[in-house]
């Protein structure tokens, strides 16, 4: 059975998700990536944007998008950092 992922894990995956698509991202194709229903995506959204990892931003063109700040790559860069240091020592 697989293991669920934990609240740093789901983040992580939100924000490698928006660093993917060049650093910004529709709601909708982060939810789909980050494989989130809706009510997740607001509620970890809330959180990312109180916290300064992202941003929302709305273009001229009615478009909205969730773009990822440095604190929001600082934060990825440190956690992909734990993940190998994990896997380094079979954890």
């Amino acid at each position: 059975m697989a293991k669920k992922r934990d609240r740093v894990e789901i983040i992580g995956d939100m924000l490698q998700a928006i660093l993917n698509r060049r650093g910004r991202i529709k709601p909708t194709h982060l939810m789909y990536k980050a494989n989130l229903s809706h009510e997740q995506l607001n509620s970890y959204l809330e959180e990312l944007v109180a916290k300064e990892f992202v941003e929302k931003v709305a273009t001229p063109e009615h478009y909205n998008y969730v773009t990822i700040t440095d604190k929001g790559c600082k934060f990825v860069q440190k956690w992909q950092e734990m993940k190998q240091f994990e896997k380094s020592f079979g954890l």
